[in-house]
């Protein structure tokens, strides 16, 4: 019936705020969890030297990211139920000006669990790709102490590994300022091609506009013309005129 129907598309549009509003939250503290991170791990990367806790140590962080992880798909599973379920109301809707209405509403809704699911796949990019990264320089590091702690320990080789350690800490910083500076020389080129379209545009519209007032200009000489052609002849008729009477 039309009553039920309305009760069950409020219901539904309840059920997708409320997931919303839970995903809104889940993924901020999923982002403050990655930034977090991060953090942590720089901060041990910069003791390195005076350091000796090993940069990997199995941390509460590593669970916790992926309890949240899963907690995160499960709600964007649901809300994409409740999603589906409100196109199928959309499509069954019978009213023109309701069927209208449905679509964007769920059009919104789509919106923002596509916004959110591409959120959500950032951060946990980034997450990954840093534990990785961190993995590496753990391992780095692993075999680096466990050679300092053998027996025979050459001081030369020990001080080429640390350098080489320095130097990939050093082309991770670069590759990251280069991608920072590629960035900004991308946006910088997509706005300098707007504004050169934006010129071409107008250069065109003049040039257009070019032959329509030389064809004016044209026409205005020539009108000039015969109106001289006129008037020079109305003059020398009359001149004539007046000597045929002055000699009459």
């Amino acid at each position: 019936s039309p009553c039920g129907f309305v009760i069950s598309r409020a219901d539904l549009r309840k059920q997708a705020r409320q997931l919303e509003n839970e995903l809104d939250l889940k993924l901020v503290s999923f982002s403050k969890l990655c930034t977090s991170y991060s953090s942590t791990r720089d901060g041990r990367r910069d003791r390195y030297s005076s350091d000796t806790t090993p940069l990997l140590n199995g941390s509460s962080q590593d669970r916790m990211f992926e309890t949240m992880a899963v907690e995160i798909e499960q709600l964007l599973g649901k809300l994409t139920g409740i999603n589906d379920k409100m196109a199928e109301y959309t499509n069954s809707a019978g009213v023109p000006s309701l069927n209208a209405a449905l679509m964007h509403t769920l059009q919104r809704h789509r919106d923002i669990l596509q916004d959110y699911t591409h959120e959500f796949h950032k951060t946990k990019a980034n997450f990954l790709a840093i534990r990785e990264r961190e993995n590496l320089l753990g391992s780095v590091r692993k075999d680096i102490e466990s050679y300092k702690s053998g027996s025979g320990v050459n001081n030369r080789r020990t001080e080429l590994f640390l350098k080489e350690h320095e130097h990939l800490r050093n082309s991770d910083r670069l590759i990251e300022e280069t991608i920072s500076i590629a960035m900004a020389t991308k946006e910088n080129m997509t706005s300098q091609r707007g504004m050169l379209k934006s010129i071409q545009s107008k250069m065109n519209t003049l040039a257009n506009r070019f032959p329509a007032v030389n064809s004016l200009i044209q026409r205005i000489n020539l009108r000039k013309r015969r109106d001289s052609l006129i008037l020079g002849g109305i003059i020398g008729i009359c001149t004539i005129l007046l000597l045929l009477y002055a000699f009459h």
